[in-house]
């Protein structure tokens, strides 16, 4: 696959809001490169826009859309909606381009912009090179203007697609603790479990355009499983700031990630021969757990590049539904093309009550590897051919590892970040060989300045 991009990352263009990408003028200019790749794909059309809860969202929402008028598609404001809100909204109507204001997971100091293409599948390397070729040298002139009027049919279509999962009443009697990170999920996530019958705890549900990911949410759920304890709730559920992250918690306040999450969609989709093509697919992050747990009961396991629309990729290569990564994106391609945190919490709750069993009982169907892993900030993006010190040190640590370990090295997608990770049998081992891979990193950087 074709990486070679300026701009583009894992999972769209993000950075610090008022920085070198995230602002008002290279939004619109964005907007502008990206209409003009719609419409080659297939004439003149309309656009939808969802966003986030950030400060800085409304304005490059209206920078954006001025973009896309610019560029030849006429675009219609969603607001402040999941991003997998946007995709279903893609599915269900003739839209050419989806796009969602959001930073993910980051702090409400970045933004960004995601891109769907019909269907509200997430564009592939070359679209995205496609559309930095397409980029004009100014932005648009402010009479480009795009309509402001946001309309609630998305959040209302998404809503009663994810109610329609479980049956009527299905969670009468259950307590949840709902964390939705004080981002895009606020309304709808509680709607829906409300609407079955659920009893909703939430935090991280009073946004304010800057505590978005702040403590809460998918990557901070110790809030989430301190509530869970306290309210003796049956499970809790984290999003992310765009909600297409789902991390879940226990009754005994045990943290789920989506790992276990995999695991436990695909083992029981094999026990009751659901399972399309027996297949899973994860990324070259999950853990090897997880493939020695699908291959005992029956199932493959495939592993992708990081990213879910790699994930996505690779599945419809194998015929697959079901993928995901670690992180808490999950895919059920038979109802989204891309993550969904609420479809997520969904499902799995769906095997609860076809199980009988809690969640301490489900996730022991996964054994993990021991894994260690860690993030070293860089100034640039150096080959990692030429990290020489670091190199050996990885020939040395799997040495060690043997047959049933790997090393794995890797640049963020999002971040300046080198991210190491050790994974084998022996904790001992894996640790020890993570500091070593620290260390040698250090020694490569030192002598870089």
């Amino acid at each position: 696959m074709n990486k070679a991009r300026k701009y583009f990352g894992t999972d769209g263009v993000r950075g610090a809001y008022g920085g070198p990408l995230i602002n008002e003028q290279f939004v619109a200019r964005l907007g502008v490169a990206a209409a003009r790749w719609a419409v080659e794909q297939g004439g003149p059309g309309s656009a939808v826009i969802g966003r986030d809860t950030r400060f800085s969202g409304d304005s490059l929402a209206t920078a954006l859309a001025r973009g896309l008028n610019a560029g030849g598609l006429h675009s219609h404001r969603l607001g402040i909606l999941p991003t997998p809100a946007v995709a279903r909204a893609m599915r269900s109507s003739a839209a050419a381009l989806g796009a969602v204001v959001t930073a993910s997971h980051n702090p409400a100091s970045d933004n960004g912009i995601k891109f769907f293409g019909p269907g509200g599948r997430k564009l592939t390397d070359e679209d995205e090179a496609r559309i930095e070729a397409l980029l004009p040298d100014e932005p648009p002139a402010e009479t480009a203007r795009a309509s402001l009027v946001e309309s609630s049919d998305a959040a209302e279509n998404y809503v009663s697609t994810a109610r329609a999962l479980l049956p009527n009443n299905a969670l009468s009697g259950w307590r949840i603790v709902l964390d939705t990170a004080n981002g895009a999920a606020c309304r709808t996530s509680p709607k829906v479990l409300r609407s079955l019958g659920a009893t909703v705890i939430g935090i991280g549900d009073t946004p304010d355009g800057r505590n978005i990911n702040a403590g809460v949410g998918s990557e901070h759920p110790g809030l989430l499983a301190a509530r869970v304890r306290s309210e003796g709730a049956r499970m809790g559920v984290a999003h992310d700031g765009d909600a297409d992250r789902c991390v879940l918690c226990d009754e005994q306040g045990g943290i789920l990630d989506g790992d276990e999450i995999l695991t436990i969609l695909a083992t029981h989709a094999l026990a009751k021969g659901t399972l399309v093509a027996k297949a899973l697919v994860v990324t070259v992050q999950s853990n090897l757990g997880v493939d020695a747990a699908v291959r005992a009961a029956g199932g493959n396991v495939f592993r992708s590049d990081i990213g879910d629309r790699y994930v996505y990729e690779l599945m419809q290569a194998k015929g697959a539904t079901l993928g995901g990564e670690s992180s808490g994106h999950v895919i059920c391609a038979e109802i989204s093309p891309g993550g969904d945190g609420l479809v997520t919490a969904l499902k799995v709750i769906g095997v609860m009550r076809a199980t009988g069993q809690p969640l301490s009982k489900l996730r022991g169907v996964l054994h993990k590897f021991p894994q260690a892993v860690a993030s070293i900030v860089v100034r640039e993006r150096k080959p990692l051919a030429t990290l020489t010190a670091l190199n050996e040190a990885v020939r040395g640590v799997e040495a060690e590892l043997g047959a049933q370990g790997r090393v794995m090295i890797r640049y963020s997608g999002t971040e300046l970040k080198l991210r190491l990770l050790v994974e084998g049998q022996d904790e001992k081992l894996v640790r020890t060989g993570l500091d070593q891979l620290q260390a040698a990193l250090l020694t490569d950087l030192a002598e870089r300045g």
